[in-house]
C-alpha cells in the first residue's frame, strides 16, 4: 500500500526550534537559543538552513565558555555565534553533494560548506546527521560549534 505525501504532511507541522526542543540531543542549543531571544526568528516562516550542534558539540567547548555566553551581558555575542550557524533558504544534503560552497550566514559572516569527501565539513564540524525536515526549514546536526571569525 501506497502512502501519499500528504499523510506525512500533519507529521511535519513542527518548526526548528520545536523540533529541536523535541530532542534531547539539543537541549543546550534550545537553552542558548532562548538565552539568546532568537527563538522568535527561528520560529518564523523562513525557510532557514541550521546547522545544529548537539550537546557534545558544546560540551567541547573550553571550560566555562558557555556558561559565559550565557550571562545576560554576553547577549549579543551569543546572538551572534547562533546566528553563524543559521543560513537563510533551505538547503538539503542533496542541494551540496560533492560540492564545495561558501553561504552567507544569518550572522552576516560567510560559512564554508565542503561535501566533496566521505564526510560533510561545516567549517570545521562534521554534519553527522542531515535533513531533519521542518515547516519552515531544515536541520543538519553537527559535532562541534562554529565560531565566526570576526
Amino acid at each position: 500500500m501506497a502512502v501519499s505525501a500528504t499523510a506525512f504532511a500533519g507529521a511535519m507541522k513542527k518548526d526548528i526550534v520545536d523540533t529541536a526542543a523535541g530532542d534531547e540531543r539539543f537541549k543546550t542549543l534550545v537553552t542558548a537559543v532562548t538565552a539568546a531571544d532568537l527563538a522568535g526568528t527561528l520560529k518564523s516562516e523562513g525557510p532557514f538552513t541550521v546547522f545544529a550542534p548537539t550537546n557534545d558539540a558544546f560540551a567541547k567547548l573550553p571550560a566555562g565558555t558557555l556558561d559565559d555566553l550565557l550571562k545576560p551581558e554576553n547577549k549579543s555575542k551569543l546572538q551572534a555565534i547562533l546566528k553563524y550557524h543559521v543560513v537563510p533558504g533551505k538547503i538539503m544534503s542533496s542541494d551540496i553533494a560533492g560540492k564545495k560552497a561558501t553561504v552567507d550566514t544569518a550572522e552576516g559572516s560567510k560559512l564554508s560548506v565542503d561535501a566533496t569527501g566521505g564526510s560533510v565539513m561545516v567549517d570545521q564540524a562534521t554534519v553527522i546527521l542531515a535533513d531533519i525536515e521542518t515547516s519552515n526549514g531544515v536541520i543538519h546536526v553537527i559535532d562541534s560549534v562554529v565560531l565566526p571569525t570576526s
